[in-house]
Parts: structure tokens; C-alpha cells; sequence
């Protein structure tokens, strides 16, 4: 298995944390993508792209957000 691969999408609004956790899983067919957000909406709008794209998500709680873990 690869490394994980951190995205730090706090501080951006909606669409941009989808965009960044797009770019970070194209041309990866497994491995961990940990997505970095600070709001909600941002934790919700990651999860739902990473299920709809064939990936486990999960997420955490952490100060001052959330972080989205992708794992196939």
C-alpha cells in the first residue's frame, strides 16, 4: 500500500475541497487520501464524492474540523 496522501482543504469554500480530494484521487486505483476540512458541509460534501466514486469513507472529528479518510 502507498503512502497516504494528506489534502489541507480547511479555509475553502464549497466546491473547492471536492475539486482539491478529485485531484488528489485521480489516477489512484487504491491507497488512503486523508481530506482536511473545517466545516460540515465540506466534511458531507467529500464523503458523499468519495462513496459515489467506489471508495470506504470515514471520518473524525479534530480541532477545528473534520478529517475525511478515503481508503481503498
Amino acid at each position: 500500500m502507498s503512502d497516504t496522501i494528506t489534502v489541507n482543504a480547511s479555509g475553502l469554500s464549497c466546491p473547492q475541497p471536492v475539486i482539491e480530494t478529485k485531484k488528489a484521487l485521480s489516477g489512484l486505483s487504491s491507497g488512503r487520501v486523508e481530506v482536511l476540512v473545517d466545516t460540515a458541509t465540506s466534511r458531507n460534501n467529500v464523503s458523499r464524492f468519495g462513496e459515489n466514486k467506489g471508495w470506504r469513507v470515514t471520518t473524525e472529528e479534530r480541532e477545528g474540523g473534520y478529517k475525511v479518510i478515503l481508503e481503498k
